[in-house]
């Protein structure tokens, strides 16, 4: 577990991430976190859970039209 402090910026409370926390969710200066809610609390997240059911959703376009795009391959 790790301890984080908040910090006056400029008008606006924030929380400075250290190197370690921001390696393990592989992000840098520019990258968007993203933040949900929980049972357990709150999740902080270098991808977007949206993605998730976008991507599910190719996946399954792919699998119903397969052999359409194995012919188109050809």
């Amino acid at each position: 577990m790790t301890t984080l402090k908040l910090t006056q910026i400029g008008n606006s409370l924030g929380v400075i991430l250290p190197k370690e926390l921001l390696a393990k969710l592989k992000v840098s200066k520019g990258d968007e976190i993203f933040v949900t809610e929980s049972p357990a609390g709150i999740t902080l997240s270098g991808y977007d859970p949206s993605f998730e059911e976008q991507l599910e959703l190719g996946r399954d376009f792919m699998r119903e039209y397969r052999d359409t795009f194995k012919v188109l391959a050809k």
